[in-house]
């Protein structure tokens, strides 16, 4: 066996999955820290359901290896379903119960006694914020409902790992922010959340880490902070001024400065015109250029340095392929 290292909450190793000559997941590696939250970002088709299915002992790999909670897929099974809360991208049946039975009938089924079940369900849709809902019948909530009565059904064995499955996929706006602020607070308790999406907007707003995931391979993994400096071939500094004149006076005044690749004036905004300039340096040398502005008297009203965005790295290091 392979060795496990205790800092990762999931690990993969050369994960392979094959459904007869069709290759789903191909050569999977993936290291998930202890309390992160890591988005398994890829389009439709790229793998991400088929790996989440045997991180959850539900699809068997045609070869390679995982460990969740330091648990091997393949040979402790049922003490990796005891870590985990798992949450498909389908709500499931038992839409004729109400609210409550619902995750009572779950918990029951994790040997929960019936004397500790009614607090327990309690807490849970305090979590959710449901709690007001418990009479409803399930087939009454609204999509965004169910999704978080799908992650307290998760959380009644209080598991270390919840691995959930696009939980965000078809909301609504406000609903999928109710989601991830639910997320970012199962993290502050403790939990390691694993989820896939396609939605980038959800994963930077939350993560800490991601794999990108294309084809069945992984293209590119790590802590986002991480990728984004390495793939950022230079640093986008906007300097906002008054007006043109001003802004013209700005790019004569950083164009000769050391590690600037190239400066321009870009579209106004907020009745501010801006100028952009791309420098590969580092932050002494920015620190440098804002020297330059006030040695030179221009009244500036804003300096920012641009963070390079998920989409942008998704863009760069994908290729639109599918399995």
């Amino acid at each position: 066996m392979d060795e496990v290292i205790p800092e990762l909450i999931i690990q993969t190793k050369d994960l392979w999955k094959n459904f007869g000559d069709f290759q789903a997941v191909r050569g999977v590696s993936l290291s998930v820290p202890a309390g992160s939250i890591y988005g398994f970002v890829g389009p439709n088709g790229a793998g991400k359901t088929t790996t989440m299915r045997i991180l959850t002992t539900l699809t068997r790999p045609t070869s390679g290896e995982a460990w969740v909670a330091g648990h091997s897929v393949l040979e402790d099974r049922r003490a990796v379903r005891r870590a985990i809360g798992y949450m498909p991208d389908e709500f499931g049946v038992y839409e004729d119960l109400r609210v409550w039975e619902y995750l009572d009938f779950f918990a029951a089924c994790y040997d929960i006694p019936e004397k500790n079940r009614k607090r327990l369900v309690g807490d849970l849709l305090e979590l959710v914020d449901l709690a007001h809902r418990r009479e409803d019948m399930v087939d009454k909530l609204s999509k965004g409902m169910k999704q978080r009565l799908s992650l307290a059904r998760t959380l009644a064995h209080d598991p270390q790992v919840l691995i959930l499955d696009e939980p965000a996929s078809g909301l609504d706006p406000r609903a999928r922010v109710e989601i991830r602020e639910l997320l970012g607070e199962l993290a502050n308790m403790g939990k390691a959340i694993f989820f896939s999406s396609h939605i980038l907007a959800d994963v930077e707003d939350i993560c800490s880490h991601i794999g990108i995931i294309e084809a069945g391979q992984i293209i590119m993994e790590g802590s986002i902070d991480e990728l984004k400096q390495e793939l950022m071939e230079t640093r986008e500094i906007i300097i906002s001024v008054r007006d043109r004149e001003v802004a013209e006076v700005v790019v004569a005044t950083v164009n000769g400065i050391q590690d600037v690749a190239n400066v321009e004036i870009i579209t106004p905004k907020a009745g501010r015109f801006r100028v952009r300039v791309d420098f590969m340096g580092d932050d002494e040398g920015i620190a440098a250029i804002n020297r330059a502005l006030v040695a030179a008297d221009i009244d500036v009203l804003g300096f920012v340095e641009e963070e390079g965005d998920l989409e942008h790295m998704f863009m760069r290091v994908t290729k639109g392929l599918v399995t």
